[in-house]
């Protein structure tokens, strides 16, 4: 079964909102585990505008699934994450000012960049994944930065869904396919939510993990964290 990742950001982002520490993100993150997550995703950005470093370094003490750092591995990503060691490091290419990750690497223009970071990574024993649109040419390039995994930016298949899934969801098999052919593992992100995660989950060979933050929070507003948490696992089955 493809797993379930988490992202608390807007819990963090709720909390800074308001100052103190309501809601808990630490007791957010273990009942997210409780309730049936397989593991955890944070993205802590420069400005701290919701995880914030230290939280980073909370979360590690508690998280007994699998932690998954999200971020752009300028210095003080690269110094937080190697001291960290989480399970996973998701590497995008946002620029500092960013609301979201919206965006693919670029992986011919940054590949000897995307090379040497994910080294460093690997060498501390860090599984290593990067973010990448349904360029051919980007996937064809990725495992030559010796990533293990690749997180599809599934942005676009979100916005397509309503109008043709067919149509939305075209690219990402195809290259899917093409990724796992060159050995790379398949994770997933952005804009899915209760109603496009399953029809995706059911066309994309060999899907490993998808990290779901802005939609599940939102979802557990109305249906609550637990429900909402096994509403989605149910659709990746």
């Amino acid at each position: 079964m493809t797993k379930l990742s988490v992202n608390i950001n807007k819990i963090a982002t709720l909390r800074n909102a308001r100052g103190g520490n309501v809601p808990d993100l630490i007791q957010v993150a273990k009942d997210c585990e409780r309730f049936g997550a397989d593991g955890i995703t944070v993205h802590p950005r420069p400005d701290e505008r919701h995880i914030r470093y230290d939280d980073v370094y909370a979360l590690k003490e508690v998280v007994t699934t699998e932690f998954n750092i999200e971020g752009y591995p300028n210095k003080k990503f690269m110094d937080l994450v190697l001291n960290v060691k989480p399970d996973q490091v998701t590497l995008v290419p946002d620029p500092p000012e960013a609301l979201t990750s919206d965006a693919g690497w670029d992986t011919q223009k940054h590949g000897e960049f995307l090379t040497e970071i994910i080294s460093e990574f690997k060498n501390k024993g860090i599984r290593t994944s990067i973010f990448l649109d349904t360029e051919e040419v980007n996937i064809q390039h990725a495992p030559a930065t010796g990533v293990d995994r690749i997180e599809l930016y599934t942005g676009p298949y979100a916005e397509h869904y309503a109008f043709d899934p067919q149509e939305a969801i075209a690219p990402y098999v195809l290259q899917a396919r093409k990724a796992v052919k060159l050995g790379l593992g398949i994770n997933a992100g952005h804009d899915l939510d209760l109603t496009n995660l399953a029809y995706f989950k059911q066309q994309i060979q060999g899907l490993q993990e998808v990290s779901i933050g802005h939609a599940l929070i939102s979802d557990a507003l109305y249906l609550g964290l637990e429900n909402t948490i096994m509403m989605y696992k149910k659709r990746l089955m």
